[in-house]
């Protein structure tokens, strides 16, 4: 949301204090816009490449990369954010195997992350959400990749329903579980997770495939759209300025 405030910023300031036409005033608004996602690409290949330099801690073996949710081109202005790490990790030729949960109940990681991966070729295969602790037992994973909507000041972090329990799984199969995003998803201005609201999605997205129902007549629905994964759960946080401990995020406040 920083980049759409700073547009209108930008656009109110050009009607209140300049004398440009109407048309030279299209043209700054477009090339502002223009520099906002040049910006934003710059910004997620920096994040994919501290976010694959901490991964790979100076080796080079092929990694297993568990991700969940979209957090690639369609998410962001191009390249990515959890997924322009493992596109960097490509890149090197060093991803064996991506494994993207499917991401109920709006299915955006076989929907949209599963396209990302087989259009870029990159060895991926897609589970169910409820599979990730069997894929842990059976998998040599090396790290997990996701996203953040917003990060808290002491690094509690909001995230696509699912997150919250793949970081816990992580945590007892001592897998590394990276948050990965821009410094403009971090709000210091909350505190803790405790004071982030959290969006309810219609039961239709669950009860629903299309306009066929799944669920039995007359059960009701909890929908969630985001669950929040404490900061004690995260092993870094990736940001285009480099990894932060989510306890240390403040090093980051020069650059807000």
């Amino acid at each position: 949301m920083k980049e759409a405030e700073i547009l209108t910023e930008y656009s109110s300031e050009m009607v209140v204090n300049s004398e440009l036409s109407t048309e030279d005033m299209r043209i700054c608004l477009i090339k502002a816009i223009e520099d906002l996602l040049s910006k934003d690409i710059n910004d997620n290949k920096a994040i994919g490449t501290f976010g694959a330099d901490e991964i790979l801690n100076g080796q080079d073996s092929p990694c297993i990369i568990l991700t969940h949710c979209n957090t690639g081109s369609l998410a962001t202005a191009d390249y990515g954010t959890a997924l322009g790490v493992i596109r960097t990790l490509h890149e090197r030729s060093l991803i064996e195997k991506v494994y993207c949960t499917e991401t109920r109940p709006y299915m955006q990681g076989a929907r949209l992350t599963a396209y990302e991966l087989v259009y870029e070729g990159i060895p991926s295969t897609l589970i169910c959400d409820s599979a990730v602790a069997a894929l842990f037992k059976n998998a040599k994973v090396t790290a997990v990749v996701v996203g953040a909507d917003r990060v808290a000041a002491n690094g509690d972090t909001a995230n696509k329903i699912g997150t919250y329990q793949i970081a816990v799984l992580a945590r007892h199969h001592n897998v590394p579980f990276y948050v990965c995003a821009p410094l403009s998803s971090i709000d210091f201005d909350i505190k803790s997770g405790l004071d982030i609201v959290i969006e309810e999605r219609p039961e239709k997205e669950m009860a629903f495939i299309g306009d066929t129902r799944i669920a039995a007549q007359g059960i009701t629905c909890w929908n969630p759209a985001f669950d929040v994964t404490p900061g004690s759960l995260i092993s870094g946080i990736v940001t285009e300025k480099g990894v932060f401990q989510p306890d240390k995020l403040e090093d980051l406040l020069p650059y807000s």
